[in-house]
């Protein structure tokens, strides 16, 4: 059973930074492409960054130049370094395989508000 443990969020204000972390365990994590993805309240879930078992990274449009997707195979997990953040940024954030398939478990997620 794939257990995935999201961590790092917290209350910043806007400008500010954060890296969250993500430890999965119960599966190959080193073969599988990992995503991270939001929630904010009232929304649909939406993607914001993936990276390969090669380590290529693609981001959301809205987080290119700002977010950092990376990933440690040793320790299974994939962190994701945020930079000058924006209260639009507020929202759950969660990590998964990417894509992430349907049915699969999510995590508790990491709660990120950005508010000054």
């Amino acid at each position: 059973q794939v257990q995935l443990v999201e961590s790092g969020g917290g209350l910043v204000q806007p400008g500010g930074s954060l890296r969250l972390s993500c430890t999965v365990s119960g599966t190959l994590f080193s073969i599988y492409y990992m995503g991270w993805y939001r929630q904010a309240p009232g929304k649909e879930r939406e993607y914001v960054a993936h990276i390969t078992s090669t380590k290529s990274t693609n981001y959301a449009d809205s987080v290119k130049g700002r977010f950092t997707i990376s990933r440690d195979n040793a320790k299974k997990t994939v962190y994701l370094q945020m930079e000058s953040l924006k209260p639009e940024d507020t929202a759950v954030y969660y990590c998964n395989r990417h894509p992430a398939p349907i049915g699969a478990p999510w995590g508790q997620g990491t709660q990120v508000t950005v508010s000054s």
